[in-house]
């Protein structure tokens, strides 16, 4: 392996012995993130924190352009900007004045145990105790119901007991995944939570789930993290999706048949058995999902119909 250290470079001459904190936030965003929880997670804090860049990650040696170009503007007869990626370190503060870091940027493509080893390096350098992030999954689940989340750590103690949907399943690997299990195998302490994002909604904006994320790890860390703009946000955006859903008796009904799954899963928790509930005569999640997909199909040949009236 090259040197770790190699691949990033401190932007600021302070000792890095006066830049400790205790929590690292890692959002570097992984093959998916329903609902772009993270995304919204990462952009809030960054718009309402005091913060500033205390390292940058050589990103020309782990990006694959060509995989996903960069954006770039064209005006009239020129080029005029590039959006260069950019994977940075943030040192932020929090509402009560104490410290953290924000590890945010694209996900490397490449040297993947190399950019953990550097983290690590980061980590043990800078006196960080806890490694934690967030992203969004899709799940068969209303938004009409509480956001419920999947915490995984390398330490049991780290999360309380939960009811876990998956149960042991391989998935693909990602970046933040990676970093877990190799701190957790070096001896550090890092957490994630997974939050259950409404599959209809996985491609859209829901800020629900951002805000479900921003509570767990403010709960998790004890940090004072500034809520209230996102909070805002997630009731305009809650207010969208009931305008849309009350538009459609297609998609009320797939609402509602979710909503019949979800309530007949809690009330078998409640039950001393689970074969306490049947729920043969329930939709699954993929009839669901091949219904609402149905209707998406509809809607378009719909609207190309119309123009082509038009």
């Amino acid at each position: 392996m090259l040197n770790p250290s190699e691949l990033y470079r401190f932007e600021t001459d302070t000792d890095p012995q006066s830049l400790r904190a205790s929590v690292m936030v890692v959002a570097l965003g992984g093959f998916i993130d329903a609902g772009q929880t993270q995304r919204l997670l990462t952009e809030h804090l960054l718009a309402t924190a005091e913060s500033s860049v205390v390292a940058s990650f050589d990103t020309d040696q782990l990006i694959d352009y060509r995989g996903r170009r960069p954006g770039m503007v064209f005006d009239t007869n020129r080029w005029v900007s590039y959006d260069d990626p950019c994977l940075a370190l943030h040192r932020m503060v929090d509402g009560d004045g104490t410290p953290y870091f924000l590890l945010a940027g694209p996900e490397p493509d490449y040297q993947w145990e190399r950019v953990v080893e550097a983290v690590r390096q980061l980590v043990v350098l800078l006196g960080v105790d806890l490694v934690v992030s967030a992203h969004g999954i899709p799940m068969a689940v209303p938004h009409t119901r509480p956001i419920g989340l999947t915490a995984h750590a390398t330490d049991p103690r780290l999360i309380p007991e939960q009811v876990n949907p998956f149960g042991r399943v391989q998935v693909p690997g990602s970046l933040p995944s990676l970093l877990e299990l190799r701190l957790g195998e070096s001896g550090h302490d890092a957490l994630g939570f997974a939050v259950h994002v409404p599959h209809y909604l996985a491609q859209s904006e829901f800020a629900d789930g951002a805000v479900t994320a921003l509570n767990a790890i403010t709960a998790a860390t004890g940090l004072n993290l500034p809520i209230d703009d996102l909070v805002a946000a997630a009731g305009l955006n809650r207010a969208e999706i009931a305008q849309e859903v009350a538009g459609s008796d297609e998609v009320a009904q797939v609402v509602a048949a979710l909503e019949r799954q979800y309530d007949t899963f809690i009330e078998g928790l409640q039950k001393p058995s689970l074969l306490a509930t049947d729920v043969s005569e329930l939709p699954s999640a993929d009839e669901i999902g091949a219904e609402f997909e149905q209707f998406l199909r509809e809607q378009g040949e719909q609207g190309g119909d119309s123009n082509r009236s038009s």
